[in-house]
């Protein structure tokens, strides 16, 4: 499968990895240059992550984002990289309102070069993926920990330890799926929760913190190069004993592959 060049086809080659049962690698980027360097890596997506309000501009936290930052650095990536699979993610309340929404996303994929949007949110998003699948927008759902309530829930919390939870998680997973989600991250869940989530629905579930047993993972660009002074314990160094972020991001992408990455201890139980 990675013989050829991971991004010549790109809309056909996640579900070709997924049904191959090969582990998907998504990494963020934020601007041309690392955007190339991570295609030439063998990244299988790039993830415009609104993350790019802490990483990039030094904010608290992904709130003060704006759809204007998103399409700029998503046109950023799309230069550096122009044939590889983009996601971007739809920036807190840009996806309030049906109306909003449909216009929010489409500026994404029109005006900036995104394949994809990502929304937050449990199965009350539902009605909004329904009619972005409807337009013609393909959706990844983004369940779990949501970075775009954190100030609502009081900060960075594992989600789905209680059972309650768990299976509200899971019926989210179902239900955005259902509605027509293509992909799926699950952010900061128990690792059996999300080796369960990845059983249950019919598309492929990409995990940043929720154990090794899904379809694929997910890692902020600067937390894989260790430039994160406090990182979760689901992050790990991949440029420390290497000579180059080039090399990095191919011991990230070979790790999850050969699903050496997350062990057991940098899950949650």
């Amino acid at each position: 499968m990675h013989s050829q060049d991971p991004a010549a086809t790109p809309l056909k080659t996640l579900p070709d990895l997924w049904r191959a049962e090969h582990p998907i690698v998504m990494l963020t980027a934020y601007d041309a240059s690392f955007a190339r360097l991570a295609v030439e890596a063998g990244i299988d997506v790039l993830l415009v992550g609104d993350s790019l309000g802490m990483v990039v501009q030094g904010q608290r936290d992904t709130l003060s984002v704006t759809l204007d930052d998103m399409v700029y650095h998503t046109q950023l990536v799309r230069r550096g990289a122009p044939q590889a699979l983009i996601v971007a993610d739809m920036p807190f309340l840009t996806d309030s309102t049906l109306d909003s929404t449909l216009r929010h996303a489409g500026r994404l994929m029109q005006e900036a070069g995104a394949d994809m949007v990502k929304i937050e949110g449990g199965a009350i998003k539902a009605p909004l993926i329904s009619a972005l699948t409807e337009a013609g927008i393909p959706v990844c759902a983004h369940i779990g920990l949501l970075p775009q309530r954190v100030r609502q829930w009081g900060g960075y919390k594992v989600q789905g330890r209680a059972s309650e939870d768990a299976v509200r998680i899971l019926h989210d997973a179902e239900v955005l799926a259902d509605a027509g989600a293509q992909l799926m991250v699950v952010e900061c869940v128990p690792s059996a929760l999300g080796a369960r989530i990845a059983q249950s629905v019919a598309v492929p579930v990409i995990g940043i913190g929720a154990g090794a047993g899904v379809d694929g993972q997910v890692l902020v660009m600067h937390d894989l190069l260790g430039m994160n002074p406090h990182p979760a314990r689901f992050v790990r160094d991949f440029l420390r004993g290497r000579g180059s972020i080039a090399h990095a991001m191919q011991a990230y992408g070979d790790a999850v592959r050969n699903r050496s990455f997350p062990a057991d201890h940098e899950g949650f139980v």
